[in-house]
């Protein structure tokens, strides 16, 4: 873990698409020198990305400060590339972050990382595939795919801001003792019920991510 880093930090800008609800997108982020990244808000506020200057396109499902940041391993991006005969450069999966040296999606809610001087991250919960995605990836089932691979990146809180720059260093924090982790949290909000009530009990979802996991167990219960 001593050579976790970020690789590349990255932004979207606003572009058109038809297949977006809102008929444009961010997804289509891309290297630069460096971001800053804050608390954005609560998304039922109208918070956006953590990143300053990135583009979100629906306020409605994403960002605010439990989505501030999202994080992707370079290393997952690799075995995408194998399986689909293509270069995915970093920012291709839309992250704002793209790691090496670190397993993102193994990283337990609620743990902390050190980035760089300064920034601390928080591990919120998983990246959750959408129409969007599936667009700018042009892949057949892509959605599909992309889910039962089950390594869908981590969403980050902004707990102590700052500049973020290639190279930093990633100094994750002790694990919370409950061990779920963000593949965890990815299964149970795509229908593994006990998963699902793990997480419930462990308590380590944001209120407004509980209450949804909470009625969706509720439903599959019925």
């Amino acid at each position: 873990m001593a050579s976790a880093r970020i690789r590349s930090v990255n932004t979207g800008r606003a572009h058109p698409m038809p297949e977006a609800s809102t008929g444009v997108t961010g997804i289509d982020t891309a290297p630069v020198r460096s971001i800053e990244v804050r608390a954005p808000g609560p998304k039922r506020d109208g918070g956006g990305s953590g990143v300053a200057g990135d583009v979100i396109g629906n306020l409605r499902h994403h960002g605010g400060d439990q989505q501030a940041v999202y994080a992707l391993a370079r290393e997952e991006l690799d075995a995408w590339s194998a399986e689909l005969g293509r270069d995915l450069p970093d920012g291709m999966f839309g992250e704002n972050l793209t790691t090496e040296g670190i397993d993102v999606d193994a990283a337990v809610l609620g743990q902390r990382w050190q980035v760089g001087d300064r920034v601390v991250l928080r591990v919120c919960g998983p990246r959750i595939p959408c129409q969007t995605f599936a667009v700018r990836m042009g892949e057949p089932a892509w959605v599909r795919r992309f889910t039962e691979r089950g390594r869908p990146g981590a969403y980050l809180a902004v707990e102590v801001p700052g500049t973020l720059r290639p190279g930093d260093p990633v100094v994750p924090g002790e694990p919370p003792q409950h061990g779920l982790d963000v593949m965890d949290a990815f299964a149970a909000f795509m229908g593994e019920r006990d998963l699902a009530a793990a997480l419930l009990v462990a308590g380590c979802l944001h209120p407004d991510d509980h209450a949804e996991l909470e009625r969706s167990l509720r439903r599959r219960s019925h």
